[in-house]
């Protein structure tokens, strides 16, 4: 999958182990789900889920990754990626911004994306086989990119990997779970929250100022494929600086997220935060706690991890010139349970050896 900010990769086992553990039944509601890779580690657990984000490529790594089963468009999706492997290059709205005005991409690759992305629009295809192609154009562009890992700047030198050549590969599309259809959608996570019941829900929220949006702007370019004006040596997007999120405030991500807990329809919640975020620990479990009429009940796992790539490799301004050290390089990432039931016995025996895990369950 693409590189990502947050992403959950190294903690799946953890998320699907306690999500297993504290679940009755489907489906699991995943209300911020980025990359899908919770979602298609959940779904490869036999759940059924509904994934949901609000920015256009993250719905379409849901489609592909949660939604869309390998029954139903593996055979056409491995057709039309030898047809696009084949494709020539043709430069132009892609290339010129991202690889002429910008250096996120070489040309050659600019030019192969262009040619591919206007073939995908071009065949009017069913929404899931569509999301499988723009999720193997989206990861090919990844591995040829020129950046530390975020789209707010490219580096200063092309990095090895923007040297070689685009090439689509199938996504890992799931079967069918057991327990039925899974689901994508695009709403506003409040929204989605207040409309789908679940048996749990998994809510991994941003934690500070910048938005994924701003992060990925390239990735919801060419799945919009709408051609927008741009900003700023990044080439933004123009809708970066109105598309605001409140969960990106700091003044604003308490009664955002507390709002949100509420409007939850499942007698079990799963959050995942860091230590760096704007709530302590302590802050998180209280309100946790309230849920459920006052009576939630409330169990806390913590992991130790490495930062992401960009903070292992430093501080750089827009245009790729490191300018400063980070000040550190490990953090701690909570996984909170809320239910209207004792869960803490449910975790007691998580392993505490394994990948340097801790867990501090406590009802509330």
């Amino acid at each position: 999958m693409i590189k990502y900010l947050g992403s959950k990769r190294r903690l799946l086992d953890l998320i699907g182990d306690v999500i297993g553990r504290v679940a009755d039944g489907s489906p699991v509601l995943d209300l911020f789900s980025g990359t899908s890779r919770v979602g298609h580690a959940l779904k490869q657990r036999g759940f059924r889920v509904i994934a949901n984000d609000h920015n256009a490529y993250a719905l379409a790594l849901a489609r592909c990754y949660v939604e869309a089963d390998r029954e139903d468009v593996d055979r056409d999706a491995r057709v039309l990626i030898d047809e696009f492997n084949r494709l020539p290059g043709r430069p132009g709205y892609f290339t010129e911004t991202f690889c002429e005005r910008s250096r996120f991409f070489q040309p050659k690759n600019g030019g192969r994306i262009d040619a591919i992305r206007e073939a995908i629009a071009a065949k009017c295809l069913p929404p899931d086989l569509e999301a499988v192609l723009l999720v193997a154009l989206m990861e090919a562009a990844d591995r040829v990119d020129s950046t530390t890992g975020v789209q707010m700047a490219y580096l200063k030198s092309w990095a090895p990997r923007a040297q070689h050549d685009l090439d689509l590969r199938l996504p890992d599309v799931l079967p069918r779970s057991a327990a039925g259809c899974s689901e994508a959608h695009g709403l506003d996570a409040l929204a989605a929250a207040r409309r789908f019941p679940a048996a749990v829900a998994y809510v991994d929220p941003p934690y500070n100022q910048h938005s994924y949006l701003g992060n990925y702007h390239i990735w919801e370019s060419l799945v919009r494929w709408d051609k927008p004006e741009v900003y700023g040596v990044a080439c933004k997007r123009v809708d970066c600086r109105s598309r605001r999120s409140a969960f990106n405030s700091r003044p604003r991500f308490a009664a955002a997220i507390r709002d949100l807990l509420e409007a939850v329809r499942a007698p079990v919640i799963v959050v995942s935060f860091s230590n760096e975020g704007w709530l302590t620990r302590e802050e998180l479990e209280s309100m946790l706690g309230r849920l459920f009429a006052g009576r939630g009940h409330v169990a806390t796992v913590a992991s130790d991890y490495r930062r992401y790539v960009g903070a292992q490799i430093g501080i750089h301004n827009p245009r790729g010139e490191k300018v400063g050290t980070v000040s550190h390089l490990r953090n701690t990432e909570y996984l909170f349970v809320a239910a209207d039931r004792p869960v803490a016995d449910l975790l007691a025996d998580l392993p505490e050896a394994a990948a340097g895990r801790t867990a501090a369950p406590s009802d509330a």
